[in-house]
C-alpha cells in the first residue's frame, strides 16, 4: 500500500500533480517544473519531505556505535551541529546516505532516505550486537518540512522563529508553543533549513510558511525541482549515484572521509586502500552538447568503446542545457573538457566532461 504524508491533503488541495515514489504518494509538482526550480534559486521554497526516515539513536554506547558504522568521526562532531556520512557494509559499498545530528549527551538524529528506512534499521540493529544503545525509529511521529532558498533565512525570522547561525547545525525551537527541531540543511544547493515537527502539528505549520512567506514570493515544491535543484548542486541521490556495489571514494565523496580516524568501521580498510591506491571508476559531470538529455542507465562512450554509465540526468534550468553525473573508467584522459559519447534511442551524442557542481552553490553560511 503507498503511504501518505501528513501533508497529503495539502497538495491536493493545491492541485498538485502527485506520484508514486519510494512507497509514498508524493508531489511531483504544482505547476511547472521550471517555475518552482527558479522559485528556489531566486526566493524561497516549501517542500514537504516528510517521507524522509528520522531515527534516534542514544544510550552510554551510542558513540561508539555509530563510530563504528559510519567513517565519519563522529568523537568530533560538537553539540547541536550535523554531518553528511554515509552507511558503509564491510565491502565499502554503501547501504545508504545519511546526515548525523548531535542532540545532547548520548544523544543522536539521525536522517535517511525513504527508500532505505528498513535496510538502514535492519542494519543498525545488526551492527547493535554488544552496545548499550537504543535504536528510535521515529519516522512514523514526525513530519519534515524543508524552506530552501536564499529568503529562507529572512522569512523564518519574519515569523519570529530563532533559526541557526552557520550551515549543518541544529536547534530546537518554538511555534505557537509547539515544539521544532530546525536544522540549516538541505538537498538544494541554497540555503535554507529543514524542520522537523510533530505530525499533529505540520499542517499548522506548512500553512504558518505559506502565510508568512507571501512578501517573499514563496511557493509550495514537487520533488520534480527537488531533483533538478539537486542536480544542478551535483549533490548524490541513493539508487542512482550511490548503491551497495559503490564505495563513497569511487562516488567522489572522499572529502566526508577522516584520513585520521582511529576507530574502525564497517568498510574502513577498503575504504583506505582505495583512498591510498585510487579506484577503478569515478564519477563526472556532462553537459550535453545538443538538446538530447542523457538519462539514468544510458551508456557512456569514449574512444569508441564502452566507458561508464549516466546515474542521473536531466535538465539545468539555470544553465539552459542538458546535464548529467556518470561513472566511467577512472582513466587520466576522462578529465575536464574531455568529449566522450552518450548512447541515445541506438545514436551516440556528445557530452563534455565539465567541473562538479554545475551551478555553484549557495548553502554555506558562517559567523
Amino acid at each position: 500500500m503507498t503511504k501518505e504524508t501528513f501533508l497529503h491533503e495539502k497538495h491536493v488541495q493545491l492541485g498538485a500533480k502527485m506520484v508514486d515514489f519510494a512507497g509514498w504518494h508524493m508531489p511531483v509538482q504544482y505547476t511547472s517544473i521550471i517555475e518552482e526550480h527558479n522559485t528556489v534559486r531566486n526566493a524561497v521554497g516549501l517542500f514537504d519531505v516528510s517521507h524522509m526516515g528520522e531515527v534516534f539513536v542514544s544510550g552510554k554506547d551510542s558513540l561508539d556505535f555509530l563510530q563504528k558504522i559510519v567513517p565519519q568521526d563522529i568523537s568530533k562532531l560538537a553539540y547541536e551541529k550535523a554531518v553528511y556520512c554515509q552507511l558503509p557494509k564491510p565491502d565499502g559499498g554503501l547501504i545508504d546516505d545519511l546526515i548525523i545530528y548531535k542532540l545532547g549527551i548520548n544523544y543522536y538524529l539521525i536522517i535517511c532516505n525513504a527508500s532505505r528506512i528498513d535496510e538502514d534499521l535492519n542494519w543498525m540493529v545488526r551492527n547493535s550486537k554488544g552496545f548499550d544503545v537504543t535504536i528510535d525509529n521515529q519516522s512514523h511521529n514526525y513530519s519534515l518540512l524543508a524552506v530552501q532558498g536564499p529568503k529562507a533565512d529572512a522569512l523564518l525570522r519574519k515569523m519570529g522563529l530563532d533559526t541557526c547561525q552557520e550551515s549543518f547545525t541544529i536547534k530546537p525551537a518554538k511555534l505557537r508553543n509547539r515544539k521544532l527541531l530546525i536544522s540549516r540543511t538541505g538537498y538544494t544547493g541554497e540555503d535554507g533549513y529543514e524542520i522537523l515537527v510533530e505530525n499533529r502539528h505540520s499542517e499548522e505549520l506548512w500553512d504558518k510558511i505559506l502565510e508568512y512567506g507571501k512578501p517573499y514570493g514563496i511557493k509550495p515544491i514537487g520533488l520534480g525541482a527537488r531533483d533538478t535543484l539537486r542536480l544542478e548542486a551535483a549533490l548524490h541521490l541513493y539508487g542512482n549515484d550511490l548503491d551497495e556495489n559503490t564505495t563513497p571514494v569511487e562516488a567522489g565523496l572522499s572529502w566526508s572521509i577522516p584520513k585520521d580516524k582511529e576507530a574502525d568501521y564497517n568498510g574502513k580498510s577498503v575504504i583506505m586502500e582505495q583512498l591510498k591506491n585510487g579506484v577503478n571508476k569515478k564519477l563526472i559531470g556532462l553537459k550535453m552538447l545538443d538538446k538530447n538529455i542523457a538519462r539514468h542507465g544510458y551508456d557512456v562512450y569514449f574512444n569508441g568503446e564502452k566507458a561508464g554509465v549516466i546515474t542521473s540526468g536531466g535538465v539545468s534550468p539555470v544553465l539552459g542545457a542538458n546535464i548529467a553525473l556518470a561513472y566511467v573508467k577512472n582513466i587520466k584522459e576522462i578529465c575536464t573538457g574531455a568529449v566522450v559519447q552518450v548512447m541515445i534511442r541506438e545514436k551516440l551524442h556528445d557530452a563534455e566532461v565539465v567541473k562538479r557542481p554545475f551551478v555553484e552553490k549557495r548553502n554555506k553560511v558562517k559567523f
